[in-house]
């Protein structure tokens, strides 16, 4: 599974029995993988301001998570031919390359050997500090996501609407790509070539009858130029007074003309312009792919740092001072076990809060002084880390 459980309890020596107490049953009954989960010592500050950045870390938490998300998103829409190698490319790399030895690290290799990054986010500094460096991390990668991904998706949304032009029936399609100069009698004062679409089944008849239409009709002078799955498009050379009179008759027989103008400067310009469109889509696809891949790995880093901050804050706020907590990161081993699991932990740590670890099982229990909906409280500090990032 690609969910992780990420929870503390104190650091006395009954807490860390009833730790051991935990990774016993839970080994036994195969229920979770369980490893300790390193978090540095924090200028702690005074309770007042832990609270303020108790709030503030879950805003921040759940901007980032959604920022990580629409970033591997992005990854998907940019590699909308191969598909099958996004996950190769949603990795945290710029972490643990010494510790793990090698250059890909996949997200959930991060996570279960997560280790503080004292370079990027010093710990000697003030919680508030480090949490500041954060938000506008994340926050410059958001600027900068949107900026690359609006250019790149107008550029898409132009090419793929000069695309369908080249698709769908002889009726809506663009016929610039279909039509050349020599289909055509040009700058001629009395004559003009039509273009008109035939039903398939009525081929013979328009071979028999185009010519007596109307009057003053250029013998043989149709010829087939395209066909789609319903019919073909004909080409008719008349003199000009006979247009309308022409396209009465070719209606009341169901034959369509189509209305086009060959005019070679639009055609040449439409096409340089679908080649310039592919050319630019194809230069800007490496660079956006490639900041992508960087810039989802420093969010997501940036992300479980969070997640480490937040269980600090909220061990401090929970457990008091001195600060002394463990904190302990479960990877259920399926969907099913997870209740039983949540059962082993209510039981082991229910000696914590005994009001909430009754409401846990009841719901009608009333946790005084909490604004958390009741189904989100537990007895331990407890936050949940999602991977599933596709989904």
């Amino acid at each position: 599974m690609s969910e992780f459980w990420l929870i503390s309890a104190p650091g006395d020596k009954e807490n860390l029995q009833a730790l051991e107490r935990m990774n016993t049953v839970t080994s036994k009954s195969n229920l979770s993988y369980n490893t300790k989960f390193s978090i540095p010592d924090f200028k702690v500050g005074t309770l007042d301001s832990l609270v303020g950045l108790s709030d503030e870390l879950g805003k921040l938490d759940t901007f980032a998570e959604s920022l990580i998300k629409r970033m591997a998103q992005s990854v998907v829409e940019v590699m909308e031919d191969s598909k099958g190698k996004v996950p190769e490319n949603l990795l945290a790399n710029g972490g643990l390359k010494e510790k793990l030895k090698c250059l890909k690290i996949d997200l959930t290799s991060f996570v279960t050997h997560f280790e503080w990054d004292m370079a990027k986010y010093p710990a000697k500094q003030p919680l508030v500090c480090v949490v500041d460096t954060l938000a506008k991390q994340l926050a410059q990668i958001e600027t900068d996501l949107k900026s690359r991904t609006a250019a790149y998706n107008t550029l898409k949304t132009n090419l793929e609407n000069l695309e369908k032009q080249s698709m769908g029936n002889l009726f809506t399609r663009t016929l610039s790509d279909i039509v050349s100069k020599e289909d055509f009698v040009l700058d001629s004062e009395y004559l003009v070539t039509l273009l008109v679409i035939v039903p398939k089944p009525s081929y013979a008849q328009w071979q028999k009858t185009y010519e007596s239409l109307s009057d003053m009709v250029v013998p043989r002078s149709t010829k087939l130029i395209a066909e789609d799955n319903e019919g073909g498009l004909f080409t008719v050379t008349l003199f000009r007074k006979v247009i309308d009179d022409f396209k009465t008759k070719a209606k009341e027989n169901k034959f369509t003309v189509r209305e086009f103008y060959y005019d070679e400067k639009e055609i040449k310009r439409e096409r340089e312009e679908l080649s310039r469109l592919l050319s630019d889509k194809k230069q800007q696809y490496g660079p956006l792919l490639r900041w992508l891949k960087v810039n989802f790995s420093e969010a997501f880093i940036a992300w479980i740092h969070i997640k480490a901050l937040r269980v600090f804050v909220e061990s401090v706020l929970r457990y008091g001072l001195p600060v002394n907590f463990q904190a302990v990161l479960l990877q259920p081993h399926k969907k099913s076990s997870t209740k039983r699991l949540r059962e082993v932990l209510n039981s082991v740590f229910r000696h914590l809060d005994q009001v909430a670890a009754a409401s846990v099982l009841d719901a009608s229990v009333d946790i005084p002084g909490l604004q958390l909906g009741n189904q989100d409280y537990f007895p331990y500090v407890y936050f949940h880390i999602d991977l599933s990032l596709l989904d």
